[in-house]
């Protein structure tokens, strides 16, 4: 058991740190646009802002799944990388269909990876929503320091 736990625990940093990771670009990325983004017109560039926030946070959460995946089948859990994949999507996503399980002595990951999904869903969200208002908010601003 607790050999579950610190591999769960373990992997649930190692996803937020990659989260980390990706948002550290995400951010970088906005500090070198800022200029281009704070000129008119201004809603075009907002629509940008969104679609590769969008696929920023997509790949953060899809590296946390493959994140899961790759340990799965490291441990021996199942027997084909995309079995491991699968079950990693349907966990992550709490989704839990059921039809592929964990071993037995094993089964306390499918919950840490349900948390792990839970939790980067919810930061990836609050991202997302975050960048865009700031976005927007030094738009506004632009426009009224004229």
């Amino acid at each position: 058991m607790f050999i579950q736990i610190f591999v769960g625990s373990t992997l649930i940093l190692l996803s937020v740190f990659v989260a980390a990771l990706g948002f550290l670009v995400m951010e970088l990325t906005l500090q070198r646009a800022h200029g281009w983004l704070i000129r008119e017109p201004h809603r075009p560039k907002l629509a940008v802002v969104l679609f590769g926030a969008v696929i920023a946070v997509l790949w953060m959460i899809t590296a946390g799944v493959w994140i899961w995946a790759i340990a799965f089948r490291l441990f021996g859990l199942f027997a084909h990388f995309e079995e491991a994949l699968y079950f990693s999507l349907v966990a992550f996503t709490t989704l839990g269909f059921g039809d592929l399980l964990l071993p037995e002595n094993w089964r306390l990951l499918g919950g840490f990876a349900a948390t792990n999904g839970l939790l980067n869903i919810g930061m990836m969200t609050a991202l997302l929503m975050e960048v865009l208002r700031h976005v927007r908010r030094n738009q506004l601003e632009s426009r009224h320091s004229r």
